[in-house]
């Protein structure tokens, strides 16, 4: 299967007219995607498979006053007929180099305690996860 990885930018938003299934969470928001895009510190990474874009990760590079520049990783996405072919190991992998060539020290991503495929992903590119960790969504 032949699966082009590569950054988007504020000119791809046509892109965005084909994508498959469960790729996202929600519609994507042609808006909202030029919004996103046009943020500094905000990246993108989309899997393309016959001009439909098949799997996503989201970053944004978070600089602190007194911690080493982190890149949280805020999405990770593949569509169910495209998974366990590698293609989320070589996003992560990609946006993972472009933190490094932007000064971050270190990367974070979380999901949820019961995904063990994205779990397993993730402890195989890092450290042990840290299970104390609390998530509280405030509507604003």
């Amino acid at each position: 299967m032949q699966v082009e990885i590569r950054e988007v930018g504020q000119g791809d938003a046509a892109l965005f007219e084909r994508v498959a299934d469960a790729v996202f969470d929600e519609p994507v928001d042609i808006a909202r995607l030029t919004a996103y895009l046009a943020t500094p510190g905000h990246h993108m990474m989309v899997a393309l498979h016959d001009g439909w874009i098949v799997g996503q990760t989201a970053a944004v590079v978070h600089r602190h006053p007194d911690k080493v520049t982190e890149l949280y990783i805020d999405e990770v996405g593949v569509s169910p007929a495209f998974q366990r072919h590698g293609i989320a190991r070589a996003m992560l992998d990609r946006m993972f180099a472009l933190g490094k060539s932007l000064g971050c020290g270190e990367a974070w991503v979380g999901t949820e305690p019961d995904n063990w495929p994205a779990r397993a992903l993730y402890a195989e590119r890092g450290g042990p996860p840290v299970e104390s960790f609390v998530m509280y969504v405030v509507a604003l």
